[in-house]
């Protein structure tokens, strides 16, 4: 298990760092961090590995707290985005040094070593030097080694980033594999929100050094805590709106019809539409049994294979939207219960 306590830690400039963090891991749980460059995820990394100490706050390992603790002594196994493999060593001796480093002997290194190779699926490479291996078979070693003496916590530094998009497909699923059945408290940092989204049972957002939510992959692109995450994680569609009823909210370009009963009339909020939520109407559709039904102008239209995704202009404002129907596209409709209304933000 992985704690942080009240975490602060600033750069001497005053730019960039954490502040005030609280997060927890539990064992067995993979948790991704997301946010935009400089908002905080790779300090939090290096805190809990500790190549750098908090300036406030404690962080906690397995029910002990590390301050002070040099990261040699943390027990922490550490996948980085470069493999950081010995040139010199077979795939077996890579694997296998963290154990040596431990004083296991090597008979028991290497069969531990040919087991931790055998759940990534490169039994039969453990006598190749790391040069002769694709860039997927390298971060396999990388896993293996960062697991084979049983840490009690996995670090994640971006580590598919440096691989093509059919081999981080393959590896987002080995790595969940094997970190489940490790049942070990991973924390996983990346800028790949589809990395993220298919991958954490929790994912946590950074911005400017505050984590602003926590939750569920599914909670947190259904439900974001505001308009922040709301245009971080995926695509969205937002307006400011006033609420004009508990049933309407009036944007700048319509009223839409929506569930506003949490809020009162007159209330400014943030107006949230996922792009996929959004219906094209055909010309043979009923636009007055359709909900929200608008007129517009396609601006833009882009052919992305499974999906096409567009934009509206309607009423002088851009709708974005994303549909698998080829047709025409001159009406759209948004269900009420797409809708979702969030805090306004100065920001």
């Amino acid at each position: 298990m992985i704690r942080f306590e009240n975490v602060t830690y600033r750069y001497g400039d005053g730019e960039g760092g954490i502040s005030n963090v609280n997060l927890r891991v539990e064992k067995g749980e993979l948790l991704a961090v997301i946010g935009p460059s400089g908002s905080g995820k790779s300090t939090l990394l290096k805190l809990l590995a500790g190549f750098m100490e908090p300036q406030s706050g404690s962080i906690w390992i397995d029910g002990k707290d590390v301050s002070g603790v040099a990261a040699r002594h943390r027990d922490l196994g550490i996948v980085f985005q470069s493999y950081a493999l010995f040139p010199h060593m077979t795939v077996l001796e890579n694997v296998a040094y963290p154990l040596r480093l431990r004083g296991v002997d090597q008979a028991e290194r290497f069969e531990r070593a040919s087991k931790a190779l055998g759940e990534v699926g490169l039994s039969s490479a453990t006598d190749r030097l790391p040069a002769t291996l694709s860039g997927g078979q390298q971060q396999r070693v990388a896993l293996a080694r960062a697991l084979v003496y049983q840490p009690k916590a996995l670090l994640l530094d971006e580590p598919l980033s440096a691989l093509d998009a059919s081999l981080r497909t393959e590896m987002r699923d080995l790595i969940t594999h094997v970190q489940r059945t490790a049942q070990i408290a991973t924390i996983h940092v990346t800028h790949d929100q589809e990395e993220a989204l298919s991958m954490a049972d929790r994912i946590a957002v950074v911005h400017r050094g505050e984590i602003l939510q926590v939750a569920s992959p599914k909670d947190l692109y259904d439900k974001p805590f505001n308009a922040t995450v709301a245009a971080f994680v995926g695509k969205a569609n937002l307006w400011i709106g006033d609420v004009m009823s508990s049933t309407c909210v009036r944007t700048e370009f319509a009223d839409i019809a929506c569930d506003a009963s949490d809020w009162g009339i007159g209330d400014r909020v943030n107006v949230m539409v996922r792009p996929e939520a959004i219906m094209p109407l055909t010309d043979d559709q009923n636009p007055e049994q359709a909900p929200n039904c608008f007129n517009g102008t396609l601006v833009q239209d882009r052919f992305l294979g499974a999906v096409r995704r567009y934009d509206l202009s309607v009423a002088g404002c851009v709708i974005t939207g994303e549909t698998g129907y080829r047709g025409s596209l001159s009406r759209i409709s948004i269900p009420s219960d797409s809708v979702r209304l969030l805090p306004l933000q100065d920001d």
